[in-house]
């Protein structure tokens, strides 16, 4: 395919879908695959679900777009309901997580500067983090990797090393604003944050006059069996949360969900976006939420997400050289490869029907349909098993090479 036309930001492999329905993608030749990614993490129920279908449909057929200059239909229902179901009293829509990670920034400076302390500017992330791409949301994960060539480094960021509690507190100051920590990290490697390390930074906030941010854009949306990641424990709910991918089940929709406290400093003029929430967005995130508020479907979430977590570690248990560790979260799972890289697994997985995600710390990243069955489980690691086997002398050569 000619990609000549396009920034070459991205490297594709030669292949092309023409349609999904489920967790399966159909290509140009006929094949199907397993989508054991959804998108990163966005494909709530899979592809072509006839809820968001018909809710997308509905909607489309009355009002597409007319921005936030005017009451958006859908947007205060939506917003309600997420505030009935989480620590929230107010939300504002976005189309992406790395938009709603820009306003929890700027919400977190804004309510400090609005409550006379207006040197209260650093957030503190955590080493491993990623919050987008955009340059405030780079400068907040710290990782040089994203940060190479596009300037200084903004002021107001600092990093502290996941899961060291004490470390944390040595930096919080009388200039921090806000923590900022993803409860679930995903591109850092599928690293879930003890709950008891999560209630201690609230703790630490309540006595600090910090705010707590959690990001929940990958690990949100009933990924790992709860509404939200923190929703695990009832003692480590945030000031701020942002949240996208799943919420909108695969149409740009966002949001960041915050405390009165918090979000009545955020008055017209400090903040807006011109498509974000729109009519048709907020539709289909509607729709997913008929499914994402009901605790049978959430229970079935932590049903196969057992099933399937048993399976990986079964596969570590036949294969100790190439499956390390067992990883993540619900269904934000997979494993740290051993002696293979995890792009190369990732290909032969691709190769053989299944497709697949990575992470940092040579992880092996799987995050399928939340809807998806346990005959698609059973399909999938049939399929990694077969890949496991498959690998041949070369992936001790490869190995090596990452060390």
């Amino acid at each position: 395919m000619d990609r000549s036309s396009l920034f070459p930001s991205y490297a594709p492999p030669n292949l092309r879908f023409t349609h999904g329905e489920g967790t399966w993608l159909t290509d140009t030749s006929g094949r199907r695959y397993l989508d054991f990614i959804s998108g990163i993490s966005v494909n709530t129920l899979g592809h072509a679900h006839p809820d968001l279908v018909a809710a997308l449909e509905s909607q489309a057929r009355k009002l597409w777009h007319l921005s936030n200059m005017f009451d958006v239909p859908g947007q205060a229902e939506l917003a309600a309901r997420y505030c009935e179901l989480t620590f929230a009293d107010r939300v504002f829509f976005t189309n992406s997580g790395a938009e709603s990670i820009e306003c929890a920034l700027k919400s977190a400076r804004r309510y400090h500067a609005m409550n006379s302390a207006p040197e209260r500017i650093e957030v503190i992330g955590f080493e491993g983090a990623f919050h987008g791409r955009t340059y405030a949301s780079v400068n907040a994960a710290g990782n040089p990797k994203y940060l190479e060539g596009f300037g200084p480094r903004l002021p107001g960021y600092v990093q502290a090393p996941f899961g060291d509690f004490e470390t944390l507190q040595s930096l919080v100051s009388d200039k921090t604003a806000a923590i900022l920590i993803e409860p679930v990290q995903g591109e850092g490697g599928l690293r879930p944050a003890p709950l008891g390390y999560l209630e201690a930074i609230r703790a630490l906030c309540d006595e600090t006059g910090t705010l707590l941010i959690y990001d929940e854009v990958q690990c949100g949306a009933g990924r790992t069996g709860k509404l939200f990641a923190h929703q695990w424990s009832d003692r480590a709910a945030p000031d701020i949360m942002a949240a996208a991918k799943g919420v909108g089940g695969g149409f740009p929709l966002g949001m960041c969900l915050a405390t009165e406290a918090v979000a009545q400093h955020m008055t017209p003029g400090t903040h807006g976006t011109t498509y974000g929430g729109n009519a048709l967005a907020v539709a289909v995130g509607a729709a997913v939420l008929d499914h994402l508020g009901r605790e049978d479907f959430l229970q079935g979430v932590r049903d196969r997400a057992d099933l399937l977590e048993l399976k990986l570690k079964r596969l570590k248990t036949a294969h100790p050289d190439l499956v390390e560790e067992v990883r993540g979260k619900g269904l934000l799972i997979g494993f740290k490869a051993g002696e293979i890289a995890n792009l190369e697994l990732r290909n032969r997985a691709r190769d053989a029907g299944l497709l697949i995600g990575v992470a940092a710390d040579n992880t092996v990243r799987l995050a399928p349909p939340l809807n998806v069955s346990a005959a698609e489980i059973d399909q999938a690691v049939d399929i990694l098993e077969s890949v496991l086997k498959s690998v041949g002398p070369s992936a001790s050569a490869v190995a090596a090479a990452l060390k």
